[in-house]
């Protein structure tokens, strides 16, 4: 089975979220699926590369706008590509690739993983709303994470029918458990950091860093920030301009061995986001694994349906710095609550969000839409 991914960046360029997620689909996979990877650069001229061992092209961007990458050859490559495997999974939101979805064959089956709407730029939606339906129309299924993802699209209720509800995995084992080498680097940074308060993410508005910056000058705590984007000097100023220097760190971009020691030297993991940009967060996934408490928010979106307030975290309104540095400062001070959080989300995450049985809903889907793609193609008057 040859499975084509598309979406609009891919690692080197950037990590974490939906990046994170075919990367997890494609190691996942790798033993029976022939997957590849079709992306745009986050500004660069076109590269073909091997990431993890799979295939990936990355077709020439001139920069972003709106958050989209401008590569005028992407459709066209898209289109050309598609011709050649079973199942295109069309990652969104990424606009470029629906406007190639008239032009893809219809023996290939379609796929859209819908991680999210798009937010925040109106003016887009607006204009690209006709290739989205086209798209979804065109769709044999549609993969959402949580039935919040449904419910809070207007464009995603008309094809109800057509949705699998998949939640995210990943390797729980791996997070749960420290080499020797990561127990020795977390102990350090306990010892460094005493009341340390980890922040995983990519600097964009929606993460809600800012809040979460406003709310540390409430807190007794050492906070580090994970990540990188395009926020990354207006934060830096901000923790300058609230005297919080001395209490912040910016770790930048971590590898996952690096992550991982901090998580298990955090007394918790603060997740501030603001908006429903915010569909999932599998970092809350990772942390529960980990045994690490969590502070989220209660969002219109799967975000507090997995640390689930007073049984694997806190969860409080978003963008409220109030509310926020007191949820903190709870588990901070209650050493019983920290510990009591940190082991239901380490039960929660082994049985929810296991990587093998997200790969095996996955493969599963995979041979649905292909049983279900070759019976429409059938000629009429003939019979399989």
């Amino acid at each position: 089975m040859k499975v084509l991914h598309s979406y609009k960046v891919y690692r080197p360029d950037v990590d974490g979220g939906i990046p994170y997620v075919i990367a997890t689909l494609a190691r996942l996979t790798r033993e029976r699926i022939d997957n590849r990877i079709l992306v745009a650069r986050r500004k660069g001229y076109f590269r073909q590369l091997v990431v993890d061992g799979v295939p990936v092209e990355a077709v020439t961007s001139f920069g972003t706008l709106f958050s989209t990458p401008l590569a005028p050859t992407f459709p066209g490559m898209l289109a050309s590509r598609a011709g050649s495997c079973d199942i295109l999974l069309h990652h969104a939101p990424f606009p470029l690739a629906d406007l190639a979805m008239s032009f893809i064959p219809a023996k290939v089956a379609l796929i859209v993983y819908w991680h999210a709407d798009i937010i925040g730029f109106s003016l887009l939606k607006k204009l690209v709303t006709p290739a989205l339906i086209r798209t979804l129309r065109r769709a044999n299924r549609i993969i959402v994470a949580d039935q919040s993802t449904i419910d809070g699209s207007e464009l995603l209720r008309s094809f109800a029918h057509k949705c699998s509800i998949i939640p995210y995995g990943t390797d729980i084992d791996y997070w749960s458990v420290c080499s020797k080498d990561e127990h020795f680097a977390a102990q350090q940074l306990r010892q460094k950091y005493p009341r340390l308060i980890l922040s995983i993410g990519r600097f964009v508005p929606y993460k809600g860093f800012s809040s979460l910056l406003q709310a540390l000058k409430n807190i007794d705590g050492q906070l580090v920030l994970v990540g990188e984007g395009p926020l990354d000097r207006k934060l830096r100023d901000l923790a300058r301009d609230l005297s919080l220097s001395d209490r912040v760190v910016f770790a930048g971009r971590l590898d996952a061995s690096e992550m991982k020691a901090y998580m298990h030297a955090a007394r918790v993991l603060a997740f501030p986001s603001i908006t429903t940009a915010e569909a999932f967060g599998i970092v809350q996934i990772e942390a529960m694994a980990a045994g690490l408490p969590v502070v989220n928010t209660c969002l219109a979106s799967a975000v507090p349906r997995i640390a689930r307030h007073e049984r694997e975290g806190l969860t409080v309104p978003p963008n409220n710095t109030d509310t926020l540095a007191e949820a903190i400062r709870r588990i901070l001070d209650d050493s019983s609550l920290a510990l009591r959080l940190g082991a239901a989300g380490q039960v929660r995450a082994r049985a929810e969000y296991s990587q093998d049985v997200y790969a095996a809903r996955i493969r599963r889907l995979y041979h649905e839409v292909l049983e279900q793609s070759a019976l429409q193609t059938v000629p009429e008057g003939r019979q399989l």
